[in-house]
Parts: structure tokens; C-alpha cells; sequence
């Protein structure tokens, strides 16, 4: 799904089986980037319930290609910078 500039989607996480994961997860476009975002229900010590949140680049999967530049490569020990 793609999200219109400076919106997002975010849903209830219902593979979650522990508490270190995310309640919620979605992902928002912020200034035209795509961000991944993760929401935990907390509560405050004054019992007021909130959302702590993160954001980070969306993951991606081992088998997506990913092209480098041949410019920085490294043929042999003799040419290592340290």
C-alpha cells in the first residue's frame, strides 16, 4: 500500500507473542520518505494510557537486490586502507 505524502496506515499487530513487540505497526510517508512505524500501549505511573512510538526504514527482505558501485572495490590485501 502507498501512502499519500505526509499521511499513513497503521494497524493492530495480531502476530504479536510477546511483549517486546509492537501493539500496532504500520507504515507513513513523511515528506515524501517512507518510514515503518511501531506503537506500545503504555501506561504513565498517574495511570494515563499513551503510545510510545518508533520509526525506521522499512525492512528489506534478503532476497531483494541490491546493486553497489564498483568505484569503492577492493581487488587484493595490498590496497586495504588500514
Amino acid at each position: 500500500m502507498e501512502n499519500k505524502n505526509n499521511s499513513g496506515a497503521i494497524f493492530k499487530n495480531s502476530k504479536k507473542t510477546n511483549e517486546k513487540q509492537p501493539d500496532y505497526q504500520g507504515t507513513v510517508n513523511v515528506n515524501g520518505k517512507e518510514m515503518q512505524v511501531s506503537l506500545w500501549i503504555k501506561e504513565a505511573k498517574n495511570g494515563n494510557k499513551y503510545f510510545s512510538a518508533s520509526f525506521q526504514e522499512p525492512f528489506k527482505k534478503a532476497n531483494q537486490t541490491v546493486t553497489y558501485d564498483n568505484k569503492f572495490r577492493i581487488d587484493s590485501k595490498d590496497d586495504m586502507p588500514f
